[in-house]
């Protein structure tokens, strides 16, 4: 066990920290939207964690029946279109629109991809793309009014970058997207597209340039990455991640940041890995991952939406092991895994991030600030294989008042981690509802007073930090009083 210290003068000027992680968060595909406990689990991620808009797959695919019919003869149903948008609404969100796949009836192909046969290829006939695009977006400012489409964001398909996801040409998607956004644009200037929505931060500049030279509107430019990318040909997890580079999230949005030339960034998928059944997700490790990753990113992005608030995700399967790796903030039974607690105590920072120094290789200091309060952010992480120990931490603020209260909240191991509980029941695959109730209790953050010492504006915080921990520090002042003129 090692000692570090951190220092931080509260005198010197802020800098904003807007809540950029709260934009958007990611869901699996646009039938699950209408079940019961997908939309439970979203207003309880909106009402404690602040999010403000949900993206998911497939609004255009079969199986949402917003296209009916065959190639020879379809018609529109909007109808489950505005169920889910009508619930959003209703909670105080609104989607982010990802525009895909291509229905059938559009199809130029029959490649699909995931269970539910989503059709990845171009369309068959570029008007008949655009009729539909037209039809969509223009029933939904017709319903909902421009005043609140404008506000929308329309985003051109999914990872067209892999043949995964789209069975054409980068070129093939230029033409897709030409169309797509003008004939948004065609409907209301005020409404915002952009794209290229690939995976691993790719295309960005073919893509803004190619909008630039044809004169096409990029409202905003959106992209994935996951710091496994680059090396989906290792079988083996743990050697993904071990081959990672720490701090690689921030350096890829350094780059999409300069290649997007002044437009908005939107990360519209990022996680501590992309695969879709990690142990790591239902562990504190992903918690530190996230905190850590989030406050590197202020000042490149302008949304950086997390994938996925809920394991209720039937890409491949659907599962039923209360904790098997998903994507989740939440598992099937709307339990907060240690990663929903770290945007739990992300939601609760100001706005006002202060100047810490002090250099880490695993351990990161953020200070943040609100009127009457401030909190230290701490997280203890680094990437699988790499050297990670228990640190005793220091922090120092100068030109501080005395508080009138402090206090910890933690994530690690032995604190809001539900899993090891489950492990001791005998990792059930089917819950009763007194083990869902013992398992949220366990997921709770515990208040832990905190100690301090004070003398003459200098104040200093003692703590220590376990391996892939989070723990946020919070004091609180008497609020500051205006004399009277």
């Amino acid at each position: 066990m090692s000692s570090l210290s951190f220092f931080c003068d509260l005198a010197e000027a802020t800098t904003p920290l807007p809540h950029f992680w709260e934009h958007t968060v990611g869901s699996d595909h646009a039938p699950v939207t209408l079940r019961a406990d997908w939309q439970a689990q979203l207003q309880r991620a909106h009402r404690e964690l602040g999010f403000q808009h949900v993206r998911f797959h497939g609004l255009l695919s079969d199986d949402f029946r917003l296209v009916v019919g065959n190639r020879n003869e379809h018609f529109y149903s909007f109808f489950n279109c505005d169920q889910v948008f009508d619930f959003l609404l209703s909670i105080g969100m609104r989607p982010f629109v990802e525009l895909s796949f291509m229905p059938m009836a559009l199809a130029s192909g029959t490649k699909t991809v995931f269970n539910y046969e989503a059709n990845i290829t171009p369309p068959r006939d570029y008007r008949q793309w655009s009729n539909l695009i037209e039809a969509l977006v223009a029933h939904c400012v017709e319903r909902y009014g421009i005043n609140e489409v404008k506000e929308w964001f329309f985003e051109v398909w999914n990872e067209p970058n892999l043949s995964y996801f789209w069975s054409g040409t980068q070129r093939d998607y230029f033409k897709l997207y030409r169309h797509t956004a003008e004939t948004i644009k065609s409907i209301d200037a005020l409404l915002r597209v952009g794209g290229p929505a690939t995976a691993r931060s790719e295309w960005i500049e073919d893509f803004v340039n190619f909008c630039d030279r044809n004169e096409l509107p990029a409202d905003f430019i959106t992209t994935h990455y996951y710091p496994t990318d680059g090396f989906e040909k290792v079988k083996d997890t743990e050697e993904q991640l071990f081959k990672s580079q720490r701090g690689i999230m921030r350096q890829v949005a350094e780059d999409t940041k300069r290649y997007a030339a002044g437009r908005p960034v939107y990360y519209t998928e990022w996680n501590a890995s992309s695969d879709a059944r990690n142990p790591l997700h239902d562990e504190p490790y992903t918690a530190a991952f996230a905190a850590s990753t989030i406050m590197e990113a202020n000042g490149l992005v302008q949304g950086y939406s997390f994938w996925t608030f809920s394991d209720i995700f039937e890409e491949h399967y659907f599962p039923s092991t209360p904790f098997h790796g998903g994507f989740g903030l939440m598992n099937l039974h709307g339990i907060p895994k240690p990663v929903y607690r770290a945007f739990e105590l992300l939601h609760d920072l100001g706005n006002e991030q202060s100047l810490v120094d002090g250099l880490h290789e695993t351990v990161d200091c953020s200070l943040i600030q609100k009127e009457s309060s401030l909190s230290v952010l701490l997280t203890n992480h680094t990437t699988p294989g790499h050297s990670i120990e228990t640190e005793q931490i220091e922090v120092r603020l100068d030109h501080a008042r005395e508080p009138v209260a402090a206090y910890t909240k933690r994530i690690d191991q032995e604190h809001a981690n539900p899993k090891p509980l489950w492990v001791e029941m005998g990792q059930p695959e089917y819950l009763h509802r007194k083990q869902v109730e013992q398992l949220e209790e366990a997921s709770q953050m515990r208040t832990e007073k905190q100690r301090f010492t004070y003398r003459e504006g200098v104040l200093s915080l003692k703590t220590s930090l376990p391996p892939h921990a989070v723990a946020a520090i919070t004091l609180e002042f008497k609020p500051k009083t205006t004399a009277n003129p």
